[in-house]
């Protein structure tokens, strides 16, 4: 499919992204078994704050079209985030079997990954995808500052534009 019908069927038949909170929310706490590079650990929000902010990225599915233009682009601007003492982390319901590959091939190694299989998270964060019910995640990104409130919210089904507006907002928070 052509990247003009590939937009035009988005923009038609699937509605926007809806972030549930917003920004000067209490970001849920939450601790989840995550990869980077094909390794498994264990990610801690609370522990990653005390370094610095955290941009947490909900999409839908590993290995879908847009989940992996959006985990490509966001590892392109790793190095941009870190610049601003930023740490990304991408979550979807997947296993982590399916995200540690995941890290590898589409998150170039650059950026943890974390399985949230039972939606707990998803749920916490109230981003569950409408139009499917179950625990799969709508795609909407959240900048977390080291206070544990949401600093910035981008919503949008489209995978192009979460990245730049995490980086203003990285940029803008570390002024």
């Amino acid at each position: 499919m052509s990247r003009l019908l590939t937009a035009l069927f988005t923009a038609l038949l699937i509605p926007a992204a809806q972030a549930a909170l917003s920004v000067g929310a209490p970001a849920p706490d939450f601790t989840a078994e995550a990869a980077v590079g094909g390794q498994a650990f264990k990610f801690s929000l609370a522990e990653t704050l005390k370094k610095g902010p955290v941009v947490l990225y909900f999409y839908p599915k590993a290995f879908t079209s847009g989940c992996t233009v959006e985990a490509h682009q966001f590892a392109e601007a790793t190095d941009k985030f870190k610049a601003f003492n930023t740490t990304v982390i991408g979550m979807s319901n997947d296993n982590i079997d399916t995200l540690k590959k995941f890290s590898v091939e589409a998150c170039r190694n650059k950026f943890a990954v974390a399985a949230d299989a039972a939606g707990k998270t998803i749920k916490d964060y109230e981003v569950n995808l409408k139009m499917v019910p179950g625990t799969m995640a709508d795609r909407v990104s959240y900048l977390i500052g080291t206070d544990g409130k949401i600093a910035a919210v981008h919503a949008s089904m489209n995978p192009d534009g979460h990245i730049d507006a995490m980086l203003k907002a990285a940029e803008k928070l570390k002024k």
